[in-house]
């Protein structure tokens, strides 16, 4: 197992969502942190948070770096700083992430690039420059999150989808030349349902989308089907971490679609579509 009291772990996106909860549920169980965020106030506030919620005679070593993933000299510059302050770091969570809105026709191409330099190419880039730090301690752990998005590809997620699905696909696939290699570096890759954060509320909106409405029912839609809270996402995450498991399903729909999708494999959007519609109901 990948012990986390000791550890010393990078992870980005760490300002909300996710990646605050993570931040604050490992320092509570004694490992030390390195924060990456482009909010940088909103480090300030977790940082705050987790000095109040800590034990003051042994607080958690926490450094705050200000980092936009999708610019890949701001990544090196945060692995050396992140090493240099935690000589001992041992797991990276690659956690940031962002929406867009819209469907294909909807979204230009450099819309699409910019979402793949975060989403993509930022736990590329991280993952790059971490592994050799990662690769000479005695246990290691690389953590991608994707999402349930990155197993079943609704309409009007093409962007978001396509990057998830990749992120799946370059995990499972350094997951197994980890293997072959003996390395001490695990990798486990996340697919969390509807976790109740932002991320719907901060997306940008393609290009061709000219009207707010759809913004609007877009938030509506989540905030009905969303089951899961940040922490319990967090909790999830941590014990997947400490038992060594390759995929992470986070909450109920995670579970259900990722049967669905095994079951129904080309078919299964028109299964989700009438239970989205039920849920959507229910939630009014």
């Amino acid at each position: 197992m990948t012990a986390i009291p000791g550890a010393a772990i990078a992870v980005t996106g760490a300002a909300s969502g996710i990646g605050r909860a993570l931040a604050i549920e490992l320092a509570a169980r004694g490992a030390d942190l390195a924060l990456a965020d482009r909010d940088e106030a909103g480090l300030q506030t977790v940082a705050a948070e987790i000095a109040k919620a800590t034990d003051k005679t042994s607080p958690p070593k926490v450094s705050l770096h200000r980092v936009d993933v999708g610019q890949p000299e701001q990544i090196a510059t945060f692995a050396r700083e992140a090493i240099t302050a935690h000589a001992s770091l041992n797991i990276l969570i690659n956690n940031a992430g962002v929406a867009l809105l819209g469907q294909f026709h909807e979204i230009d191409q450099a819309q699409m690039e910019w979402l793949f330099n975060i989403n993509f190419w930022g736990a590329v880039h991280a993952t790059r420059a971490f592994l050799p730090q990662l690769a000479s301690r005695p246990a290691a752990h690389i953590v991608n999150i994707s999402s349930i998005f990155g197993i079943v590809a609704p309409p009007g997620q093409t962007a978001y989808s396509s990057a998830k699905f990749a992120i799946r696909g370059f995990s499972e696939s350094l997951r197994h030349e980890l293997q072959m290699a003996s390395s001490p570096v695990r990798l486990s890759v996340v697919h969390p349902g509807g976790i109740k954060t932002n991320i719907v509320r901060n997306s940008r909106a393609g290009s061709g989308v000219t009207d707010n409405e759809r913004r609007v029912q877009s938030i509506e839609r989540f905030d009905a089907i969303a089951q899961t809270s940040p922490k319990d996402a967090a909790l999830r995450i941590i014990r997947g971490i400490e038992k060594n498991q390759p995929r992470i399903l986070i909450g109920g729909d995670a579970r259900f679609m990722d049967l669905l999708q095994r079951f129904r494999p080309a078919t299964y959007w028109n299964v989700m579509a009438k239970r989205i519609a039920r849920m959507e109901k229910q939630g009014k």
